[in-house]
């Protein structure tokens, strides 16, 4: 059984790619052949909108951890050879402080789900028993449908796609640059080796969303590079609302 075909998830599409159609209709007019583009690019705006509270709720809690790394690293310390212990301990720490370690996690969760439907929008000729429309879009000549390791691998990539692609990518890559260089946290005297080597690795991880880039389709590029904008921005603003001191050390 073909899953897209399943009810619920077929209905969704649907409803995405009416949505998205609707727009491009709209815009059409105005942005001319560009207009599902600038559909995807309204859409992405749409989402990161309403997930306005995930972040407010994403930076209260950076700004608790932050207030909790001396009693975590202490935690860490005096229970380092009881996991178990250290676990308890951490939950509870959590817990009197009414915060949550997961509590960043959501935008995330959220947005995974539209990333796939958009991923799936540009990737099948057919949804819901329709001819999909969506992938004979373009922009700057280039198919939305079409991805850039896709595109090398059936020999298909042009210099006006591979120029598009490249400027996606770079773009992303250069937000992931700046986003690492102005939010990484700041390193102090009681950070640990292993604290050390965790921010270190969360700063390369930001380069992924430019990895994934290269094999989606350029609609979910757009996408993503849209959302990486958004979110070094709204944490940029969010950062002088729920300002992050750097810990003080305690005995």
């Amino acid at each position: 059984m073909d899953l897209f075909s399943f009810p619920p998830i077929s209905a969704t599409l649907d409803a995405a790619y009416a949505l998205l159609m609707g727009l491009a209709s709209l815009l059409q007019p105005i942005t001319g052949g560009a207009s599902a583009a600038v559909a995807v690019v309204i859409l992405t705006l749409l989402v990161r909108t309403i997930l306005i509270p995930t972040g407010v709720a994403q930076a209260k809690a950076d700004q608790t951890r932050a207030r909790l790394t001396p009693k975590l690293q202490q935690l860490q310390r005096r229970h380092k050879n009881d996991r178990e212990r250290l676990q308890r301990e951490t939950m509870k720490l959590f817990g009197d402080e009414q915060a949550s370690p997961f509590a960043g996690c959501l935008p995330v969760l959220i947005q995974a789900p539209v990333v796939g439907i958009i991923y799936t929008l540009f990737l099948h000729t057919v949804i819901a028993g329709h001819p999909n429309n969506l992938l004979t879009e373009q922009v700057f000549g280039v198919p939305l449908g079409a991805a850039l390791i896709g595109s090398v691998g059936s020999e298909t990539l042009t210099w006006a796609a591979a120029a598009v692609f490249g400027a996606v990518i770079l773009l992303i890559a250069a937000i992931a640059e700046i986003t690492r260089r102005v939010l990484r946290p700041a390193l102090t005297a009681t950070t640990t080796t292993g604290s050390e080597v965790m921010l270190r690795l969360l700063g390369v991880l930001q380069f992924g969303t430019a990895v994934v880039a290269a094999f989606v389709p350029l609609a979910a590029g757009l996408y993503l590079l849209v959302t990486v904008t958004w979110t070094l921005a709204q944490r940029l603003i969010l950062r002088r609302r729920f300002p992050i001191d750097p810990p003080t050390h305690q005995p």
